[in-house]
């Protein structure tokens, strides 16, 4: 079955790189990207903890700078990496201690308005990740085709409407509801939050069949980059659900 996933990282013929023949040399291994997505999670968590402590002692001042390298780098090192796959493991660390940056600074801002938000919104992502995880190997849910296409078209609806809203955003209209903490903007926000984590049976898939397949052993880390890549939108997704659930009391 020709697998699809909405994930850009793995759109496309992702494990036919650059030529390279799969099965040939050391190959990649479920486990093996498995341990290389828990070295980048500890390399978020490093520098989302040093950003969180620096808003914390010295004041929202002393992070504003990271939070932009964090964005804007993270981006980069994101474009490089699914341009240049050989170079994942090298390039998927740096985008994940970028990333860190980034989600340290939001959450921290976010944790003086909603205290608590940030270790729910944390174990609410890997409790999803790790149910969604549960479900794909018990056979609960199927990437079947139909399942496949009915993400993909879901999550292009969902960018479609996210960078509308940047367009408009830059003439100062919004668009009504969805946004704010209404009963619309929450159950929007619970859509997103569940194709955000359905993306992640559909990136389990794709993993299982580049491993399958013998894809050289560099798309370990490449593959570990993609699942980080759905993550971060899940856990981004799970702090605004939660910040609009908060601003309801």
């Amino acid at each position: 079955m020709n697998l699809k996933t909405s994930n850009p990282v793995f759109a496309g013929n992702t494990y036919t790189v650059n030529g390279v023949g799969v099965g040939y040399g050391p190959t990649m291994t479920i486990s093996g990207t498995v341990n290389k997505a828990g070295i980048l999670m500890l390399c978020v968590l490093a520098t989302a903890l040093w950003t969180w402590n620096q808003f914390f002692t010295n004041g929202p001042s002393a992070v504003g700078g990271y939070t932009m390298v964090g964005a804007f780098g993270g981006f980069i090192a994101a474009m490089v990496t699914i341009f240049k796959k050989e170079w994942s493991p090298i390039t998927a660390p740096i985008y994940a201690l970028l990333e860190g940056l980034f989600l340290g600074s939001l959450s921290a801002v976010l944790e003086t308005r909603f205290h608590g938000i940030a270790i729910e919104a944390v174990a609410l992502t890997f409790g999803t990740c790790f149910a969604m995880l549960l479900a794909y190997r018990s056979g609960l849910i199927q990437p079947t085709q139909k399942l496949m296409v009915g993400i993909v078209a879901a999550t292009g609806g969902i960018a479609i409407v996210y960078f509308a809203s940047m367009i408009l955003g830059l003439f100062h209209v919004q668009i009504p509801g969805i946004f704010g903490s209404g009963p619309v903007g929450i159950v929007f926000s619970l859509v997103v939050v569940g194709i955000a984590a359905l993306n992640l049976i559909l990136d389990f898939a794709v993993i299982e069949d580049g491993a399958r397949r013998g894809s050289p052993k560099y798309m370990e880390w490449y593959s570990a980059f993609g699942l980080m890549v759905t993550l971060v939108w899940l856990y981004l997704e799970m702090i605004r659900l939660l910040s609009k659930l908060r601003e309801q009391r």
